[in-house]
Parts: structure tokens; C-alpha cells; sequence
């Protein structure tokens, strides 16, 4: 047969003969004869032994499986050894091409699932997963360096270590560090012993506002700066509104509270932002209940003092307003809010850290929601190894 394409994968075989089998594409390849050199005494020999006959899996051609039946050559040497041919295109004891296995390589990362990587290439999900996990070994390192500044958050990954995980992130590069297979505070202070024992500066650590995450890295690292996310406080304020609106509504005409909770996005957004229709429904609603209003001008003090907070370097200035504005809370007598500036008062020292410290949690619910996303393509994932290497 005379070919004067090469395949890819299969550069300097010789194709004596292609055929359909099926649905398959059958290729008949062999090497050109050449000197190689024996295994057990390092002469070279070109005395031929025998043949074998090697079925081996190949890429798609024209989108259609492909076979290639390759006629192994055995050589002897004067030593008495008998050896097989190096061949370029397949590695010893392989069922399957080396270009074969490198697709898969890729495939199998940047496919949504192992699944239909197989059905692509012909093959079972098992065979798929292990080379999943051979590039997984070959490309995550052991052992991690914990940076100055660390991100941590939680996410929902439904594998069999747990409902919830943690994943650990530099803050600065935006990359991840590591993803624990729990949120335990025990499983958190383990780990920051075991990696941040090495950090000789101060670590900035920026998290929500979750008891468990500060207890566990407060016992772990040597007088870590721990900063408070501004969303995670930020929203304490929106549900207190939120919870006075639910609760001034019930009591009027069923129009008004379906309307009301319709134009909910009314009250949490600036004053100085709404539009004239926008205007109208907030001095309807906040004419009907004082308390509601009450609420909402307390948002807009929290929203005064946040864009104010964001501007200057003078701390003590800071928390003095900051406890103008619990004084104002405490005078107004709102139970939402009186428990919101109850949180304030507990993670003080973090909130102002964060107007201290320029760093935040936005990027990881970024790669919370990537990560959400590639569960949901693959349907969830069972092994909790392999969904932290995907990620």
C-alpha cells in the first residue's frame, strides 16, 4: 500500500493495509527493519526471532474509532536473548497508543465528565479515571507553602468526605493552596499547624464570619490578622431591613404586601441611585409603617459610613463613627438591628481590619461557584480525591 501521509502518532510507520471492521477502522502497520541493541549484553543485532501481532487503540480518524494491528518484530541475540522492537508510537506491555493516552490525559481534566470522555474515545469510565488520577499524581505536589495572606471559605461539594469542604487560597495571586475535606475546626487548626508553623511574618487571614474558622486559626497560627469580609458583615444590615419589612407587611391589604415584597430590591438600593418610579414606591411603603422607615434610614447611615470608611486611613475615626451608628441603632429600639450590631460588636477588631487590610473573599466565590459549576456538569462526584483534583 503506498501512504505518503503521515498519521499523527504514528510518524515513520510503515500502513501496509487499511480495511472497515464495523464500525472501526482497522490499520495493519509495522516498523522498518533496523539494527537494536540487546537488553542483557548491549551488542546490536538485526537477526529477526519472530512476529507478534498487537491490537492497540488509536485516536479517531474522520471520527471513527481506529485499531491498529501492529506487527511486532522479535529480535535474538548471539547471547540467546530475545527482545520486542522499541516502538515510537506505543510503550512496552500497552494496550493503547501513547498519543491515545495523552488525549485522555486531557481529556479527562477538561472534559466535563469521565463518562463521556470514554464514550469519545472508545473506552470504559475506569480506564479514564486511572489516567485521571496518573496525571493528577504526576501534576499536584504534596505538602503545601502557606503564604502571608490566606483566604478561607467553605463550598457544598456533596462527595464522600462530606457534604461540606473548605478550600484554602493565596489572596494575593488569587490561586488555591488546598481544599480540606471538612470545615471541623479541628481539621482547620491541624492543618495551619502543620503548614503555617514555617511562615515567620504575621498571617493575614480573610474569611466570613463564621466562629468556627476564627477559633481554629486563632489557636493554630501565632497572632494571626484575621479580616472580616465586607459582604459577609455588610449583609447583616440588608437582613435586618429585610426582616423589618416582612415583619410591618403582614399587616397591610394582601395588594400592598405582595407588592412590597415585589419591589423589595427598593429599599436595599441607595438613595441617591433610585429613579423617580423607584422614589415613589419607597415613600409609599415607608409612609405606611414608621418602623420600616426608621429601618431604611438606618441602612442608609450603615451605607454613609461604609463609603466613608472606604476612603480614609484614620482607623480610630472609623470605629468612633461606627459607634455613633450603634448608639443610633440602640436609640431606634429595632430588634433586627440591635442583633446585627451585636455580630458588629463581636468581629469589631476584624471589620476595622478590613478597611486596614485591602483584601477580600470576592475572588473565592468566584472559584466556589467554577467548582460549583463542575459538579453540577459531572452530576455530583463521589470521591472526594478526585473532585479537588479537578478543581
Amino acid at each position: 500500500m503506498n501512504f505518503n501521509m503521515n498519521i499523527p502518532g504514528l510518524k515513520g510507520v510503515t500502513v501496509h493495509k487499511m480495511e472497515e471492521i464495523g464500525e472501526r477502522i482497522a490499520l495493519y502497520v509495522s516498523l522498518p527493519k533496523k539494527e537494536h541493541q540487546c537488553p542483557a549484553c548491549n551488542k546490536m543485532t538485526s537477526k529477526i526471532h519472530d512476529y507478534r501481532v498487537q491490537k492497540i487503540k488509536h485516536l479517531k480518524w474522520f471520527e471513527r474509532l481506529t485499531i491498529l494491528f501492529y506487527k511486532r518484530r522479535r529480535y535474538v541475540c548471539k547471547c540467546g536473548k530475545r527482545f520486542s522492537e522499541r516502538s515510537p508510537f506505543v510503550d512496552k506491555y500497552q494496550r493503547y497508543s501513547k498519543e491515545w493516552n495523552q488525549v485522555v490525559g486531557i481529556r479527562s481534566v477538561k472534559s466535563k465528565t469521565f463518562k463521556e470522555v470514554a464514550e469519545v474515545l472508545g473506552t470504559s469510565s475506569s480506564t479514564v479515571i486511572r489516567r485521571f488520577k496518573k496525571v493528577a499524581k504526576e501534576q499536584l505536589k504534596e505538602g503545601v507553602h502557606l503564604p502571608k495572606c490566606i483566604a478561607i471559605d467553605e463550598y457544598k461539594g456533596d462527595t464522600d468526605a462530606g457534604t461540606y469542604q473548605l478550600i484554602i487560597a493565596n489572596a494575593e495571586t488569587y490561586e488555591p493552596i488546598d481544599i480540606l475535606p471538612n470545615r471541623r475546626k479541628e481539621t482547620i487548626k491541624d492543618f495551619l499547624m502543620k503548614y503555617g508553623a514555617d511562615v515567620e511574618i504575621v498571617v493575614i487571614v480573610v474569611m466570613d464570619m463564621n466562629p468556627s474558622f476564627k477559633a481554629a486559626v486563632r489557636k493554630a497560627l501565632n497572632r494571626p490578622i484575621i479580616v472580616a469580609d465586607r459582604f459577609h458583615f455588610s449583609r447583616y444590615i440588608y437582613w435586618a431591613l429585610d426582616e423589618v419589612r416582612r415583619k410591618v407587611q403582614k399587616d397591610w391589604h394582601s395588594y400592598d404586601r405582595k407588592k412590597c415584597k415585589k419591589m423589595c430590591h427598593v429599599l436595599y438600593k441607595r438613595f441617591d441611585k433610585l429613579t423617580e418610579k423607584n422614589l415613589w414606591y419607597l415613600r409609599r411603603y415607608t409612609g405606611m409603617s414608621s418602623e420600616l422607615r426608621k429601618a431604611y434610614e438606618l441602612k442608609e447611615a450603615y451605607c454613609k459610613w461604609f463609603d466613608w470608611a472606604k476612603t480614609t486611613n484614620d482607623l480610630s475615626e472609623v470605629k468612633k463613627r461606627l459607634e455613633a451608628f450603634y448608639r443610633k441603632v440602640e436609640e431606634s429600639n429595632i430588634s433586627a438591628f440591635i442583633k446585627a450590631i451585636q455580630t458588629f460588636k463581636n468581629w469589631q477588631v476584624e471589620i476595622l481590619n478590613s478597611f486596614s487590610f485591602n483584601y477580600s473573599n470576592g475572588f473565592l466565590e468566584g472559584i466556589n461557584n467554577k467548582s460549583k459549576v463542575i459538579k453540577r456538569n459531572a452530576y455530583g462526584f463521589r470521591s472526594f480525591k478526585h473532585f479537588k483534583a479537578k478543581i
